[in-house]
């Protein structure tokens, strides 16, 4: 028996530019029990066939052009505004990808967790609060009756997942749809959710709707799925009929992309060291009374040249303070960092000018780190006419070169990043590092938030352009199947501290840590990755 039954759904949006078929007749069940994932990259309409179902899509410029969604016998796209609002959260909820973003800032959770209660049941403030306690206590968070009391912000990511999954499941929902809720999380984090989930939904008897663009995370949660491009359905079955035996062209594109082989091992037999760190400290100053917060403690390695050194770790274990501090953008409390044979941990700003021609750092978020108020001639002028690369008569010549390399197009030259994908704003950002011609990269996160197949063409940008311009790379990240597929070296880090270090091969093959071993135990959906699964 089915929960809901979507029926050929189209949803258009009708603007000035012409019209867009964000969902075009797309027709699915959700049973008990179960979970339906859909998947497809940004812009498919995953998102919008769900939101639509319970009139969160702004209508107009949307509009929907026909179908039926079936839920308790009654048609929900025929409902009122006062009819649906009965509905969401009480019959179906919503886990929002964003915790930081769906939660209110300016109300404690506790607050947050009563509204709904009170809202669809006739309840007092007090059962709805010890109501609140109990649902903290299901999900995990241990001093439920205190943490009622704390504000969003002083959760962690992973702890505000869990609230918003209380938020979902309190007024105890027939359906949840859960628009991808561990995208931002780290693979420890997200395997704890997922597994959250997973338990509450067979305890509950709960139907599901995964949105998600990772095909890891769904490969070890969804029952049925379906393949979502451009507004259509590609393709729908079973998990692992579509897994093991994918259709459609693009299902098989979008399995090829996931990083799943490990990088070929070369033996680098340079003999000197191009970046070299002994016992670095890196403390900040906590409250008064408390100890220092030790962010990087007594740290060393090294990094040969033309190598990429991976650095993996949780969110918090000291990744970007140590890649930061490595090129002086922090200040060191203690140690030592030498750059090709230099001592510059002492360095004053005006002393490490000449050497941030060599040292640059792609950021995790390119949109929070380019101008939006630069175009990108001028963002990847800048650092031409800066380090005086080139002169002014060659800056067009070296500009259109750095779009080339990156592979954007010359015409978009003069757009600004609010005009670009995600994956075309870190091309850019990428075309600013290497616009001085640097020796040494830092890559801080740099695919933590793109789809699959965005991701797999960063990273071959990225190794190509390390072969092509000789470059030395740190590259730091939380997923340990991109730095399977990149590095030459990896270390992984914990509270501050390098915990194990070694070759891709003995790291992945035989981890000696505890912590390690947890790592490559959380990452999902390694059982159906491997290349005879794919059916090529």
């Amino acid at each position: 028996m089915s929960l809901l039954q979507v029926t050929n759904l189209s949803v258009y949006f009708h603007t000035r530019n012409g019209t867009l078929k964000a969902v075009d007749g797309v027709s699915f069940e959700v049973e008990p029990g179960k979970t339906f994932a859909i998947i497809g990259e940004s812009g498919s309409g995953k998102t919008v066939a769900c939101y639509s179902m319970l009139g969160l899509v702004p209508m107009p410029p949307g509009k929907i052009e026909s179908g039926s969604v079936l839920f308790e016998d009654r048609d929900l796209l025929t409902l009122s505004e006062a009819e649906l609002r009965k509905i969401r959260g009480k019959g179906i909820s919503i886990i929002f990808q964003d915790p930081m973003t769906s939660l209110n800032p300016f109300l404690k959770i506790g607050d947050q967790l009563i509204e709904p209660l009170r809202l669809h049941f006739a309840i007092s403030k007090k059962e709805a609060w010890q109501k609140g306690i109990e649902i903290l206590e299901e999900v995990g968070i241990k001093n439920a009756a205190q943490r009622m009391h704390s504000w969003p912000f002083e959760f962690s990511g992973g702890m505000r997942q869990r609230v918003v999954i209380a938020m979902a499941l309190v007024t105890e929902p027939k359906i949840i749809i859960a628009d991808e809720p561990t995208t931002a999380l780290d693979v420890t984090v997200q395997a704890q959710i997922l597994k959250l989930l997973k338990e509450l939904q067979v305890k509950r008897n709960i139907g599901v709707i995964f949105i998600s663009h990772d095909l890891s995370v769904v490969a070890d949660i969804a029952d049925k799925m379906a393949v979502m491009q451009e507004g259509r359905f590609v393709e729908q079955g079973t998990r692992d009929a579509i897994f093991n035996n994918p259709q459609h062209d693009y299902t098989r594109k979008l399995l090829a992309a996931v990083p799943n082989s490990e990088k070929s091992a070369q033996e680098n037999k340079a003999e000197q060291n191009l970046v070299e760190v002994e016992d670095l400290k890196i403390h900040f100053p906590s409250n008064k009374g408390e100890a220092p917060i030790k962010a990087v403690d007594d740290v060393s390695l090294h990094i040969k040249p033309n190598e990429i050194l991976g650095l993996v770790g949780e969110s918090g274990s000291g990744k970007s303070t140590l890649g930061r501090a490595i090129i002086r953008l922090l200040k060191l409390t203690a140690g030592k960092v030498s750059f090709d044979g230099q001592d510059i941990s002492r360095l004053s700003a005006g002393e490490m000018k000449p050497l941030r021609r060599q040292m640059q750092i792609i950021f995790q978020d390119p949109y929070a780190s380019l101008n939006p108020r630069m175009t990108v001639y001028n963002t990847l002028a800048e650092p031409l006419l800066l380090h005086k690369i080139v002169t002014k008569k060659e800056l067009d010549n070296g500009v259109c070169s750095l779009m080339d390399s990156v592979g954007l197009a010359r015409e978009s030259i003069l757009r600004y990043p609010h005009e670009f994908s995600g994956g075309q704003r870190q091309r850019i950002a990428i075309g600013r590092a290497i616009a001085t011609k640097p020796a040494f990269i830092i890559a801080d996160e740099p695919v933590s938030s793109l789809d699959v197949t965005i991701q797999a063409q960063i990273l071959d940008l990225l190794l190509e352009l390390v072969e092509r311009f000789d470059l030395t790379m740190l590259f730091i990240s939380h997923d340990l199947g991109v730095v399977r597929y990149l590095a030459d070296r990896i270390l992984v880090m914990k509270d501050g501290k390098l915990v194990e270090s070694g070759s891709v091969h003995q790291v992945f093959s035989s981890p000696q840590e505890a912590y390690t071993q947890a790592l490559l135990n959380a990452i999902p959906g390694k059982s159906l990755f491997t290349t005879e699964s794919k059916g090529f």
